[in-house]
């Protein structure tokens, strides 16, 4: 007889991803929900892959990554935020995002220990906090209302949210689900709150090169006394239009990459070998990332535009490829009743809010916000307008 198995992570459920993209194939929905672009890469890109196959990139490549991928990761990195990490030691080529957020927990949070999360968040953090046998402490950002139009947050409460079991804090910008970036004085904020403290730091930075406005990107990277306690980490499928690739990065000081690289040792061992090959020569032109901007820009301010004129009340975004708004003179149904509607009735799906928060039901994870997604080709975005501009 089998026995019954004590779930790890009893809370975790189906994700609203994998919901709302569900419904969207069942009633043949415009999917504007799930954040992955309905475009391909650049076909240069492709070709590298097959060349890199051709030329025998076949096993397992070195455990941290091919060489020249962290090479130009570290120059990268150099020239945007001044700050130097050591290729061989420092930086370590992850099966995505994902994985280095997962690595870097398990790497540092032990039983007992409290990891910050600002919250709306990325739905990940918290089962990872959970099987580290970490205890997630949540600070709500504020939420966009009559004194403010977009989120912000209150580092007045992260401060206050520290104790002597704060092992780490996740920081999530340019921001899933908001749109928001920080600014030199939310760095300010930040440095003063861990100066005299052990917290150790992720900056889950997957979207540094999507920041709009002609404005620079403010990695945690670029200041010194926050990259000392730092993980930063990115995505190549966040950059390069290749989210199935699965290929992102963690750069961090010697020591907490010795311990990540331990976790990845016996999580995946190594990634892809052709797609790092490559990604390396690819990314050896930087034209290929510093365009990003311009790129998505054009696409956030097309929907941006389309949207004012319907009910909807866009949100201007400052980075990702995802922008917000309010849908408060359409209906009063709660954030994920109203989004399923929409699927189901008008044929376009979104994302509610509220699914990036822990207690997506709850009155204070509500308001009356969807996220939209414009990484999406002219003509999908076209068409979920048209739907839109009569609802």
């Amino acid at each position: 007889m089998i026995t019954s198995i004590s779930s790890k992570l009893p809370a975790v459920g189906t994700t609203i991803f994998t919901v709302m993209t569900k419904m969207a194939a069942d009633f043949n929905a415009t999917n504007l929900g799930q954040g992955f672009p309905d475009f391909d890469p650049d076909p240069k890109l492709t070709d590298l892959v097959t060349q890199a196959m051709k030329t025998g990139h076949n096993q397992y490549p070195y455990m941290p990554g091919d060489q020249l991928l962290r090479s130009n990761i570290a120059k990268k990195v150099k020239t945007l935020y001044g700050h130097q990490y050591d290729e061989n030691t420092e930086i370590t080529v992850t099966s995505g995002a994902t994985e280095a957020l997962m690595a870097a927990i398990l790497a540092v949070v032990n039983a007992g220990d409290e990891v910050i999360v600002l919250e709306p968040s990325y739905d990940s953090y918290v089962p990872a906090i959970r099987l580290a046998g970490g205890t997630p402490v949540f600070v709500p950002l504020v939420a966009p209302g009559d004194e403010q139009s977009s989120y912000s947050v209150d580092w007045d409460r992260v401060g206050e949210a520290i104790t002597p079991k704060t092992r780490l804090m996740i920081l999530n910008f340019p921001h899933n689900p908001t749109g928001i970036t920080l600014g030199a004085s939310d760095l300010d904020a930040l440095e003063t709150i861990v100066a005299d403290t052990k917290v150790l730091l992720i900056a889950d930075e997957v979207y540094e090169h999507i920041v709009f406005d002609e404005k620079p990107f403010l990695s945690l990277s670029s200041r010194p006394a926050l990259a000392a306690r730092t993980f930063h980490i990115s995505s190549f499928g966040k950059t390069y239009h290749t989210t199935g690739w699965k290929i992102g990065y963690c750069c961090a000081p010697v020591e907490m990459t010795a311990e990540l690289r331990k976790v990845h040792q016996f999580m995946v061992f190594t990634v892809s070998s052709p797609m790092q090959v490559a990604l390396g020569i690819y990314s050896e032109d930087p034209s290929t990332y510093l365009t990003l901007p311009a790129f998505y820009q054009e696409k956030h301010d097309f929907l941006y535009e389309g949207l004012k004129q319907t009910r909807f009340k866009p949100i201007r975004s400052q980075g990702t490829f995802f922008l917000l708004a309010d849908y408060s003179e359409i209906s009063q149904e709660n954030e994920l009743a109203f989004a399923k509607w929409l699927t189901q009735e008008k044929k376009v799906t979104l994302i509610p809010v509220s699914a990036f928060y822990r207690n997506p039901d709850d009155v204070e994870s509500n308001h009356n916000l969807v996220r939209f997604c414009f990484a999406k080709k002219q003509g999908t975005l076209e068409q979920a307008l048209s739907v839109l501009k009569h609802l």
